[in-house]
């Protein structure tokens, strides 16, 4: 097989570094770009005289290459998302660099949600082992559930700052083992093991000869031969706008604006416009083009499109296209998974705004079923609120119906946002378990 269809079978990985604060994460990213040949000369001489690095002399502070933001360079930790792109002969890769302060985690929620992998980070010196027991950190914890409840295909934990143990094999061990512990509680599916050192440059592109006792490949080859799985979902596409040109024209133009979430359309095709549950047909896909825009034949998912329909019927925003055969039914009762954000708890007394695709509806948690204590690892039944960074299963009840699905079926339409009305703030982030009577 030729390099240029072993790229092609590939793709493109997404995939993000999470963990908690100072586990070097940061660091892991700028080494992977470094030692990969993705900076460019001028990028390596700025960093050397950048006036936050944490390095000596002309050494290069790698974790600059992801920390973008000033306050993130003077404080030492990464505060938003930061993305980062690079390739090898074998693929192409969309980095997250995603925060591990609890205080941003609705950050790495951000930027899990369309990422294929995680790598979980963790730093040796910090886990703590008592009674033979190892114990990891609560966040390292948080972030492996988050990763579990959005559906990420594989998890690679990376055991960084070998360097700080003396590459010890045991304490290795020790660590892997209790991840698998909590792998099996969470039920992850695809978990691989990785020692590093991300400022030494141990197992990160090339192996590592101080820990010959390795016998599997550095970190980048493991990113490089991930296996993909790009689920193909029926067609959804909720209309964000509708365009309407004079009517006294002779070309009376009405165009429904938005992007196609699952599923691709063609000219031609029967689409069910709903809540309505009316049939139509699509007469006119209109994309955007260099200059201006441009009739096309098709459009598929992640495409920006506005489409026009031969029939007259009665579409505004907020209502969804879906393919014959393929219509959920519109509900008003979600069960949903919650992560929470605020830091004012979660009232079942109070109405939020949920937002789902181009929906926006008065909504009230009207039961906490179960609060997931991240240190106990147990579901507690006993609690009916959430505080900022829990993770719960809550049912809601909308004031009217949306057409959504369920989460692992059709990510696009499966997931939303809660809004304080009063506020203005996100509040949480939801994903749609099922649907209820």
């Amino acid at each position: 097989m030729s390099i240029q269809n072993q790229t092609e079978d590939l793709g493109v990985l997404r995939f993000i570094t999470a963990g908690s604060v100072d586990d070097g994460k940061s660091t892991l990213i700028g080494r992977l770009l470094y030692d990969s040949k993705a900076v460019l000369s001028d990028q390596l001489s700025a960093l050397s005289r950048a006036k936050n690095k944490r390095t000596l002399g002309d050494e290069i502070d790698l974790s600059l290459l992801t920390d973008g933001l000033e306050a993130e360079r003077e404080q030492g930790i990464t505060i938003d998302v930061a993305y980062r792109y690079f390739q090898t002969v074998r693929r192409k890769f969309i980095i997250a660099d995603t925060p591990g302060h609890e205080q941003y985690t609705r950050n790495m929620v951000t930027g899990a949600s369309t990422a294929d992998a995680a790598i979980i980070l963790i730093d040796p010196t910090r886990v703590t082992t008592v009674d033979g027991k190892t114990e990891l950190l609560a966040q390292t914890k948080r972030h492996s559930a988050i990763v579990k409840l959005l559906g990420l295909q594989h998890v690679i934990v990376a055991i960084n700052k070998m360097d700080l143990i003396d590459y010890s094999e045991q304490r290795f061990d020790e660590i892997r083992d209790a991840y698998v512990e909590l792998a099996a509680h969470l039920k992850l599916a695809d978990v691989r093991f990785v020692p590093v050192s991300a400022l030494k440059g141990d197992n990160v592109v090339q192996a590592s000869e101080r820990m010959p006792w390795y016998a599997g490949e550095p970190l980048l080859q493991l990113l490089e031969a991930l296996p993909v799985r790009r689920a193909q979902h029926a067609l959804r596409f909720p209309v964000q706008w509708v365009a309407r040109q004079d009517g006294h024209q002779a070309d009376d133009f009405r165009g429904y604006m938005g992007r196609v979430e699952s599923g691709e359309v063609s000219v031609g095709d029967t689409i069910v416009v709903l809540p309505a549950n009316r049939e139509a047909t699509v007469a006119e896909i209109v994309a955007p083009v260099t200059g201006g825009t441009a009739s096309v034949d098709r459009a598929f998912a992640g495409q920006c499109v506005t489409l026009r329909l031969s029939e007259d019927v009665d579409v505004s925003r907020g209502d969804t296209f879906v393919a014959p055969g393929d219509a959920p039914q519109p509900a008003r009762k979600l069960d949903a998974d919650l992560c929470w954000f605020d830091e004012e708890p979660l009232s079942m007394q109070r109405k939020y705004l949920l937002k789902q695709t181009s929906n926006t509806v008065f909504a009230r948690v009207s039961a906490v079923r179960e609060v997931f204590d991240v240190k106990t690892l147990l579901q507690a039944s006993d609690r009916q609120s959430l505080s900022m960074n829990d993770i719960g299963a809550v049912s809601l009840t909308l004031q009217k119906p949306v057409v959504a699905d369920v989460y692992e079926t059709q990510p696009a339409t499966g997931a939303f946002v809660l809004i304080d009305e009063a506020t203005n703030h996100t509040v949480a982030a939801g994903m749609i378990r099922a649907f209820s009577a």
